[in-house]
């Protein structure tokens, strides 16, 4: 059968789906095998097909969103290589053009004299689907919707050739995999028949947040921004520290940063701080990607019991393999210093005759980020700007005074002056009117 003779497109998830249909297109019309049973192996692939309709999003052809899912998903020596940087030279370029010959047989396929032979008439379904509403459980709307569309650009594509090309041209633009069509990812351990292994799973919906958004903090902002532009154009670069009051806006600068860069490359992970002995299984599926990544840790802190710090500093700098070029070290913390420090600590105090080496034990890890960023409370007039401007943003009509003294009210009970106060009042006042 055709899909044993792909030289690069294999090993891909729901591929005994491929199988079932190409045993079907070879051997429908044979007398040798039980046409009831030929009919219900058929009826079992519009059942799966309907399925990933249903878990992914997809609408229109569904067979042909379905060969359309597993090219963008194949991440092979091809399609890695395609990625961001587009079309590639060398023999790869042979290998990949006959694979595609192979799927564009399996794309040309006219399913009619199937159809007929087996009397299945409702394969007419799976070729005018209209999807539902609900959330997809595997991919959001936006990702859904370029693989629809990638199918749809395919049935203009006359020869193989062609067809590769439109498909090469989505490498460059989108990428390939998982790390080519989502933002952000967090780390997780799957078990498998060979143990437990760490993986690294796309986050579906990630907040839209914009830098604009976020008002104020137009220094920090722009010092994030500098350090991030430099990395994604292939300059250096250093790791970063957002440190600073609650509620100021770090983790959705964090965000932000996603959102903003994510078409020219950029992706994020999220770890945890009991994670960070998986650190070097993370970097080692992502080093010779063609993507850069923010290695992100929220509320980074330490107590003095806990030594998972050395992890970080090990991976960040000081150990035996080099950081990749294409992974920085992104952290947001209340805590200038990272580690709880105490007084204890101080040489005057403590009678310790190695106190500096504590300290310095303890500063060591803040000292590997080369920015930091300072986020600090507003004043009371920063707190009340920043409520007039998102009370503006939302359409919110109240007598300034009023807004402002409600405002006042609300932080003085609830945490008091920052960014989230006035988000979270604004939220109050948007709940309080529908």
């Amino acid at each position: 059968m055709r899909e044993q003779e792909l030289l690069l497109y294999r090993d891909f998830e729901d591929d005994q789906l491929l199988y079932d249909m190409a045993f079907l297109m070879t051997n429908y019309e044979d007398e040798y095998y039980n046409a009831e049973d030929l009919r219900a192996l058929f009826y079992q692939c519009m059942h799966q097909l309907l399925e990933l309709a249903g878990n992914f999003g997809f609408y229109g052809n569904l067979w042909h969103c379905y060969l359309a899912n597993i090219l963008v998903n194949c991440e092979n020596s091809y399609s890695k290589g395609c990625e961001i940087r587009g079309a590639i030279q060398g023999s790869i370029n042979d290998a990949a053009l006959h694979d595609i010959v192979i799927f564009k047989e399996f794309y040309d396929y006219d399913f009619k004299p199937m159809m007929d032979t087996l009397k299945v008439p409702e394969f007419a379904l799976i070729q005018t689907y209209e999807a539902s509403s609900e959330e997809s459980k595997v991919y959001n709307r936006r990702i859904c919707a370029r693989i629809c569309e990638l199918a749809e650009h395919f049935c203009e594509n006359r020869t193989p050739q062609e067809m590769k090309d439109t498909l090469t041209e989505f490498y460059k633009e989108y990428g390939v995999g998982k790390f080519g069509l989502h933002k952000s990812f967090r780390v997780a351990h799957e078990e498998s028949g060979e143990g437990s292994r760490v993986q690294v799973n796309p986050i579906l919906n990630i907040a839209h947040v914009k830098l604009d958004d976020l008002v104020g903090y137009e220094i920090p902002k722009q010092k994030l921004i500098e350090n991030t532009e430099a990395f994604v154009s292939g300059r250096k670069a250093n790791n970063c520290l957002l440190f600073g009051d609650a509620g100021t806006g770090k983790s959705s600068c964090i965000k932000a940063i996603a959102n903003a860069y994510y078409d020219r490359g950029l992706r994020v992970i999220e770890i945890y701080k009991h994670q960070f002995q998986d650190l070097n299984d993370v970097i080692a599926q992502i080093k010779n990607r063609n993507y850069k990544f923010i290695i992100y840790m929220d509320d980074l802190s330490f107590e003095d019991f806990e030594i998972e710090y050395k992890y970080l500093k090990a991976v960040i700098e000081g150990g035996l393999e080099k950081k990749p070029e294409n992974v920085l070290i992104y952290a947001t913390s209340n805590r200038r210093h990272l580690i709880k420090e105490s007084y204890g600590d101080r040489p005057e105090i403590r009678e310790d005759m190695h106190t500096g080496d504590t300290v310095q034990e303890k500063l060591s890890l803040v000292s590997r980020f080369g920015v930091t960023i300072y986020f600090g409370a507003p004043t009371p007039k920063e707190f009340q700007n920043i409520v007039l401007k998102l009370a503006e943003r939302e359409g919110i009509d109240m007598p300034e005074e009023e807004l402002l003294l409600e405002a006042n009210k609300w932080e003085l009970a609830h945490g008091g002056l920052s960014g989230r106060t006035a988000q979270q009042f604004i939220d109050y006042l948007l709940g309080r009117a529908l």
